[in-house]
């Protein structure tokens, strides 16, 4: 019997201690001047809010993300975005609120900003200037240009997808 709570205590064990370095990759909450002065590093995620006072840089942050400049790298970043300029490397699905919104990835959602940037988007860009590569969804604003599966190449008022 104590042979058995044994190795079911020593598996535990194993198991905590191969969780451990995932864990240790998110934290719930950052706070940043700009990087390294942070309370998170650049290669760890954020799961629940990150202010950036200058400059943020994460791998990914999910529900609300506040700042002057906000920059995520890799991974599905979800949410609100709220900042003078928000650069997503990866994907982000939400709602993001920008002077500049620049997704190099794919962007689910919403973004309204001054200019709207999206390698692949889906949902509505609402700004003076939208740009998506290719689009699943609406552009309104000045100018709207879609590169690859849209309506028109360049359109004012409003651009949208071929379906």
């Amino acid at each position: 019997m104590n042979s058995k709570r044994a190795g079911v205590a020593f598996a535990l064990g194993m198991s905590m201690v191969a969780a451990l370095p995932a864990m240790a990759a998110e934290k719930p909450i950052n706070i940043s001047l700009f990087p390294p002065l942070a309370l998170a590093k650049p290669t760890d995620s954020v799961t629940a809010f990150r202010f950036n006072l200058i400059y943020g840089k994460n791998t990914s942050v999910k529900v609300v993300d506040l700042g002057l400049i906000n920059h995520t790298t890799s991974g599905v970043s979800s949410g609100l975005e709220w900042g003078g300029i928000n650069y997503t490397e990866a994907e982000f699905s939400g709602i993001q609120l920008g002077a500049v919104n620049y997704n190099r990835g794919t962007a689910k959602g919403f973004e309204w900003g001054m200019v709207n940037y999206a390698g692949t988007a889906g949902g509505l860009q609402l700004a003076l200037l939208n740009y998506a590569e290719k689009i699943d969804g609406l552009q309104i604003g000045a100018v709207n240009i879609i590169k690859q599966g849209g309506m028109f190449p360049v359109m004012i008022i409003a651009n949208w997808s071929k379906k």
